[in-house]
């Protein structure tokens, strides 16, 4: 059996599961979300729990999406109740970004400033030198922040560009002058 899949996913208070024709639907406080559900992999709400499960465990491949398709629903399920946020820092002189509803407007040091269109679902505030990107899909948050950090990805040696703040930039030593008369 799959180890993430074998644990039923509890319901948080205010959440709730449909499980239509090859589709499920999850309800929350913060919105709602839509997903396909793995032919093989079956879905059941219980009281307060929703389990997955397959119709032959001993198969590898399909406890591989059983595994995927709890993990998926799970992060459904924490999505609309609590909502998932990354935030970016913006290190470099003159490297500064502004948002408004539609758009993230960034100067990274290029000749033109970098604008992003914001996606539906996605929420982007900019305060000084900190971008904190926020929404219920997880997977659309963590796309949305890969592709802010890919304008200007941070250097090694003086650690400019644009990280997440948890990330640790290895910083190399820069040239080294030799001494003369040696």
């Amino acid at each position: 059996m799959s180890k993430i899949a074998k644990k039923p996913i509890i319901l948080p208070a205010g959440v709730t599961v449909a499980v239509a024709s090859g589709s499920i639907t999850v309800n929350g406080p913060k919105g709602k979300l839509t997903g396909l559900l793995v032919p093989k992999v079956t879905v059941s709400v219980g009281e307060g729990r929703v389990s997955t499960s397959v119709e032959d465990p001993k198969d590898r491949r399909l406890r591989s999406l059983w595994g995927t398709m709890h993990s998926l629903l799970a992060n459904m399920i924490e999505g609309v109740s609590s909502g998932y946020v990354k935030k970016l820092e913006i290190v470099g002189v003159g490297y500064r970004a502004t948002a408004d509803k539609t758009k993230l407007s960034m100067h990274l040091g290029y000749s033109h400033p970098v604008d992003l269109p914001i996606p539906a679902g996605l929420e982007v505030k900019v305060e000084k030198n900190l971008i904190t990107v926020s929404g219920i899909d997880k997977q659309l948050v963590g796309q949305f922040s890969a592709l802010v950090r890919q304008q200007r990805k941070p250097e090694p040696y003086k650690g400019k560009g644009i990280k997440y703040v948890d990330e640790v930039i290895r910083r190399k030593a820069g040239k080294v002058v030799k001494a003369v008369g040696g």
